[in-house]
C-alpha cells in the first residue's frame, strides 16, 4: 500500500496505472508515422513529378527502393517503366518483390520491404493488390516502413490502397460497372479494407479524366466523418500528417462534412450543404490521416 494525500493506494493498482499510461504513449507514438505518402492520381508520370518523388523520400548512400507490382496485369512491364525513370533521378537500388509468386511469408523479403526507404505500388487493380498483402507480414512491412521514416508511393491502384476504406469501383446499386456513376445514391459504393495509411480519407484516383464526381460523393455520402479526395492523373499530393501539398500537372478536389445528409427519396442523396475545394500545385490540403 502506498499513502497519497491522505488516502491508500493498493500498489498494484499504481503499477496498472503507469502500465495503462506507457501503453497510451506508445500506442500515440505509432500513430505519428515518420513517413510520408506520395499519392499519384494515375496517368503519366512527369520528369518533375518523378523528381518531387525522390526528394521527397530524400534518399541516402545506403537506401534503396522497393517496387510492390501485385495490382498489375503486366508487373515486369510496369517496373522497367517507373525503374527507368527513377534511375533517372537516383542511383539507389531499386528491386521488384512480386509477392503474386513469391511467398508473403519470406522474411528476408519482408524485412527487405521494412526497411526500404521508398516504397512504390503501381497501378492496376487495387483489388488484386489487396488480395496479395492483407493480413500478411507484407502488410505489416509496409507499415512499419512508414512509421520508420519511408516514403509510400503509388498510382491509380496503388493511389487507392492507400485508405482505410477503398473504393473497389463496383457499384451495389447496379449491375454493368461504369467508369463513373449515373446516379447520387446511398450505399452504391463497394468499399473494402486498404492499407490503411490514410485512416480517414478516402482517395479517388483518374479523377477529372474519368468524371468521377458523383462516385466521390457517394462516397462521402455512406461516411460523411470522413475527407474525399479525388487525384487526376499526373498529379499527386504529398501527404505529411494532416496535411498534404499538392504537385503535378492538374488538379486536386475535396470534399467533406456534408449538412443533414438525408435521403430525399428512395436512395437519392441529399445534402443541405458541403464543403468543397478544388487545388493545383502547391497548394495544401487538410487532410485527416
Amino acid at each position: 500500500m502506498m499513502k497519497c494525500q491522505g488516502f491508500l493506494i493498493p500498489v498494484k493498482t499504481i503499477v496498472c496505472v503507469v502500465l495503462c499510461l506507457c501503453a497510451v504513449q506508445v500506442v500515440s507514438a505509432q500513430n505519428k508515422a515518420k513517413g510520408s505518402l506520395f499519392i499519384i492520381g494515375g496517368g503519366s508520370r512527369s520528369e518533375a513529378l518523378v523528381k518531387q518523388l525522390v526528394s521527397t523520400a530524400g534518399l541516402g548512400s545506403k537506401d534503396y527502393i522497393i517496387v510492390l507490382p501485385m495490382a498489375s496485369e503486366q508487373p515486369d512491364t510496369g517496373f522497367k517503366y517507373i525503374s527507368e525513370q527513377l534511375k533517372k533521378e537516383t542511383t539507389a537500388p531499386i528491386r521488384n518483390f512480386d509477392f503474386n509468386h513469391h511467398s508473403t511469408q519470406d522474411k528476408k523479403w519482408t524485412d527487405s520491404v521494412a526497411g526500404a526507404k521508398l516504397i512504390y505500388i503501381l497501378g492496376g487493380d487495387q483489388n488484386n493488390f489487396m488480395k496479395a498483402v492483407l493480413n500478411t507480414p507484407v502488410y505489416t512491412a509496409i507499415h512499419r516502413a512508414y512509421q520508420n521514416g519511408a516514403t509510400i508511393a503509388g498510382t491509380s491502384a496503388g493511389a487507392a490502397v492507400m485508405s482505410k476504406y477503398m473504393i473497389t469501383g463496383k457499384q451495389l446499386q447496379e449491375e454493368k460497372y461504369k467508369e463513373t456513376f449515373d446516379r447520387l445514391w446511398y450505399h452504391n459504393i463497394e468499399f473494402s479494407e486498404g492499407l490503411g495509411l490514410l485512416k480517414q480519407t478516402i482517395i479517388d484516383q483518374h479523377f477529372l479524366k474519368r468524371n468521377r464526381y458523383n462516385r466521390l460523393i457517394s462516397a462521402l455520402a455512406d461516411k460523411p466523418d470522413y475527407i474525399c479526395v479525388g487525384i487526376d492523373e499526373s498529379t499527386a499530393i504529398i501527404v505529411r500528417g494532416d496535411r498534404a501539398i499538392v504537385a503535378g500537372e492538374s488538379q486536386v478536389l475535396r470534399f467533406a462534412r456534408p449538412e443533414k445528409p438525408v435521403k430525399a427519396s428512395g436512395k437519392l442523396i441529399s445534402f443541405k450543404t458541403l464543403e468543397m475545394g478544388i487545388f493545383t500545385a502547391g497548394d495544401v490540403i487538410p487532410i485527416k490521416p
